[in-house]
């Protein structure tokens, strides 16, 4: 497994972690704000492992929660450029990578791709990016053995919802009336990616795969 994070000691951490258990990591430092990093990152596992097998574009910024006429230019540049040229550069790196031997793309976007959430006018608009890209590279590249797919979160108990929602507590208080009653733990959205990266998804390519505890079904 290769890792990329702008985070070195905590991402040197995880590698470790899974080095601990028997695994194979490697971390590499990547700014997905930087094409260089993102190509370095795919030939470092053509590199060490001779192969890519399974890409999982999960980079992201919740970017500047407020109201639509107050989202500025320069936010909107850096929202899109985190959550949808980041992901178009490792679609287009790990898409060429795999063109051999066929691969899996699981792209992390969000169910705020097909809801509205009062607020969140950009990071929305670069999930609905992310979904586009999906289904689009999903029907030109399945007859080459590329499956690309997309998860699609609900509120979900991680550092990002805790700075737009609060605490666990408030979380789940916010997500009472729904089906689910709670928030979702990132373990959750975990297995839904290893889903996708599975043979057990032999058949399933452009799809978005809502991960929301029924939020959206209600």
């Amino acid at each position: 497994m290769v890792l990329g994070a702008r985070r070195e000691e905590e991402g040197e951490a995880v590698a470790a972690a899974i080095r601990a258990t028997g695994g194979e990591a490697v971390f590499v430092c990547t700014d997905v704000l930087q094409e260089a990093d993102i190509a370095r990152l795919v030939q470092t596992a053509l590199d060490t492992f001779g192969g890519l097998d399974v890409l999982f574009n999960n980079a992201g910024t919740e970017g500047v929660s407020s109201a639509f006429t107050e989202q500025s230019t320069a936010e909107y540049d850096f929202t899109m450029n985190t959550n949808v040229r980041s992901v178009l550069w490792g679609m287009q790196h790990a898409i060429r990578a795999m063109q051999s031997a066929g691969g899996a793309i699981i792209n992390n976007a969000s169910i705020v791709a097909h809801v509205g959430f009062a607020n969140t006018a950009l990071y929305s608009a670069s999930k609905a990016a992310v979904v586009g890209m999906t289904r689009v590279a999903a029907v030109e590249y399945f007859k080459q053995g590329i499956r690309i797919n997309a998860v699609c979160p609900g509120i979900t108990y991680t550092p990002m919802s805790q700075r737009l929602l609060g605490g666990e507590d408030e979380q789940n208080a916010f997500m009472a009336t729904t089906p689910a009653g709670r928030t979702g733990q990132p373990e959750e959205i975990a297995a839904a990616v290893v889903f996708l990266a599975s043979g057990n998804a032999s058949y399933v390519s452009g799809q978005c795969l809502n991960v929301d505890g029924g939020y959206t079904a209600a």
